[in-house]
Formats: C-alpha cells, structure tokens, sequence
C-alpha cells in the first residue's frame, strides 16, 4: 500500500496523540471499531478518542510519519450499524501510531513477531492483525493500554511460559 494522498479504503481513529488506522474488506467492521474505540475513550478504558474518518480516508507521508485525512465528502460522516450514517465530532488530521487489519489471514493466537509491524510507504507501524471470528475491540485496547512483557521467555515479548503458574 502507498500512502500518495489517495483515498483509500479503511477507517481512522485519532486516539490520544496518535491515530487507529482500520484496514479491511468491506462488511469486516472497519465502521464499528471505530465508533467502539469512540465509546471506548468516552468510558475511560482509553485515551480520549474521535473519528478521522470512516470509510475512505486520504494518507500521506509527512515528515517521515504517516498522516491520515478524512475523505472531504465523509468528513465528520460514521455508519452506525441499525442507525445509518451519523454525522459525529471528527479530527481533520492525524498521524497514524496503530495499524489494525481486521479478517487478517496471518491472525494467530500467538502472533510472529513480524506479523506485528507493516510497512505503509516506507513508514514502518505497529501492527495488530484480527481474525474474523474475534471482536478486535479488547485486543486494540489492551494495545493501547499497554506495553509487551521485557521478561519473556521467548524474546519477542508476546508469548507466555506455559508453565508459568507452576514457576
């Protein structure tokens, strides 16, 4: 993917200082990740979060950082599920810090340690990639909130010791 200024297919969150970018096929829940990300920073389980943009959003290189835009005509624009398009507070702009690529064919339990970073246009990002049968809001909060263990026993920092309960 390049990020030319193009719009593209996916959805945006800005969360705290830094932007959710939601990837995935049409019908895989780019739309309601992103109003559950809204309610999630409304609740306090994350930082304060707002839309950037549902549906088609515009990325660009800026600065070595990748910036995410609303497409112009969906500005401030959400499809709320059993609702339709709501019109909601948006950002005009963020850089991206998470990439989230929902109905991942790489999704696994216990992730490869490069399967947790992709590369937009030479921006290297974080990544988490969700398998269709799992809800991806719990596991892009605790994303968000926070950190891979230093003390893990394969390295990588996103494997548990099967025997931890008995060490």
């Amino acid at each position: 993917m390049t990020a030319d200024g193009s719009s593209i297919h996916a959805s945006a969150v800005l969360v705290g200082e830094r932007a959710v970018l939601i990837r995935g096929p049409s019908g895989s829940g780019k739309s309601r990740l992103a109003f559950d990300l809204v309610l999630a920073g409304r609740a306090g389980q994350i930082p304060e979060a707002v839309l950037v943009g549902d549906d088609r959003v515009h990325l660009e290189v800026l600065q070595g950082g990748l910036v995410v835009r609303p497409a112009r005509e969906l500005a401030g624009l959400i499809e709320i599920y059993g609702l339709g398009i709501r019109r909601c507070d948006f950002a005009e702009q963020a850089v991206v810090g998470l990439v989230v690529d929902l109905s991942a064919a790489d999704a696994e339990r216990l992730p490869a340690p490069d399967a947790l970073f992709t590369g937009i246009s030479g921006v290297i990002l974080p990544r988490i990639p969700v398998n269709s049968r799992f809800q991806p809001l719990p596991v892009v909060v605790a994303a968000l909130s926070t950190r891979p263990s230093d003390d893990c026993s394969k390295g990588i920092g996103n494997h548990i010791s099967p025997t931890i309960a008995t060490q």
